[in-house]
């Protein structure tokens, strides 16, 4: 796709086209899920700008693909066009799993903060949450690739882990719940 013009105007009565021309509202389930996986996508942006390790930063950048391509499955209504897949749930199954095995058991409770970058990840897992949510309303409505839900749990997951694997790389120590 080749964007010559950023301004259309035709988006000024409160509406906005799906990838297929339909026209919607743009308080939308739809639009709204698109909206908050676009914020989500933002944040790993301002993520990688806070220089997280290279494994992180390495996966950000597929990521943010990945969030891209989810966001236009999203916007392409009633087809499944497989471009997230269950090879990308299963990456970040596996990262999971490669990060949590060089760290300490999860016994309490963690605060979300830390490092600049650890405070990002956890921002963006509370965002991630929220789109995934969106998602959920969408679903209660209008058919969605489950692959969608999926991955966005998954991501979720990630962020909390590569948190906490960020952390053991700033050599702060994890502040837990005082409860």
């Amino acid at each position: 796709m080749r964007i010559t013009k950023v301004y259309t105007k035709t988006g000024d009565n409160g509406s906005t086209s799906l990838s297929d021309g339909t026209r919607v509202k743009k308080n939308s389930p739809r639009i709204i899920s698109i909206g908050s996986i676009d914020e989500l996508n933002a944040s790993l942006g301002m993520i990688l700008s806070a220089q997280p390790v290279e494994i992180i930063s390495k996966q950000l950048y597929k990521i943010q693909n990945d969030l891209f391509n989810l966001g236009g499955e999203i916007s392409t209504k009633d087809k499944n066009i497989k471009l997230v897949l269950v090879k990308d749930i299963k990456l970040l199954e596996n990262s999971i799993d490669d990060f949590n095995s060089s760290l300490p058991p999860l016994k309490e409770f963690i605060m979300p903060r830390g490092s600049e970058v650890v405070s990002r990840l956890h921002f963006s897992r509370t965002i991630c949450r929220r789109a995934e949510v969106d998602l959920v309303n969408l679903s209660q409505i209008e058919k969605i690739n489950n692959n969608h839900l999926r991955y966005l749990n998954r991501l979720s997951d990630y962020l909390f882990v590569s948190a906490r694997y960020q952390n053991s790389f700033d050599e702060n120590n994890e502040i837990f719940w005082d409860k």
